[in-house]
């Protein structure tokens, strides 16, 4: 009785596997090709002040943790998806995130009071800041480590969970 059962149930756990595996090799395959143009290596300065302060970034003076770099847009609905989990974020580690293509720093204010959310902006109204850093589409996350090495690269919607792996894991130097 249990060798039919057996003779049934491992082909197809075999075979689940295998179109398991082939997935995680199309999802990476993906996930490569739309993290190519992202840079690597050192972080890009970012010299531009914050939208509320106009104080300067200070990205390269030595950090407690790892930093998320996230670039967003107010037009993206990918972003909004993603809002909560930044904020919460924030509370835990340092964020600072760059408003890209969505206006001038008094509308990018105005969109975040509306959604109640408070978070270290830059503007780039322009995209000069996301080119520099290769960004091409948003949301695009960059996790910094403390050395203010790029350890993690993402685009398109990260889950909350995701990133304070990536944050975690930055930490321990990986």
């Amino acid at each position: 009785m249990a060798s039919r059962f057996l003779k049934r149930v491992v082909p197809k756990l075999r075979r689940w596997g295998f179109q398991l595996l082939i997935l995680a090799a199309i999802l990476a395959a993906v996930h490569w090709y739309r993290t190519r143009p992202l840079v690597e290596g050192p972080a890009p300065p970012l010299t531009a002040g914050l939208i509320d302060t106009q104080e300067p970034i200070a990205q390269h003076t030595p950090a407690t943790g790892p930093r998320l770099i996230h670039f967003w847009a107010t037009w993206c609905p990918v972003c909004r998806l993603e809002q909560g989990s930044i904020a919460a974020l924030s509370r835990d580690h340092e964020v600072i995130t760059i408003a890209m293509q969505s206006g001038s720093a008094t509308e990018i204010r105005s969109y975040l009071a509306d959604r109640e959310l408070d978070l270290p902006t830059i503007a780039d109204p322009n995209g000069k800041i996301a080119r520099r850093w290769g960004v091409r589409a948003v949301p695009a996350n960059f996790i910094v480590d403390r050395d203010g090495q790029i350890r993690h690269r993402t685009v398109g919607y990260t889950s909350g969970i995701g990133l304070r792996i990536r944050l975690w894991l930055a930490e321990q130097g990986w």
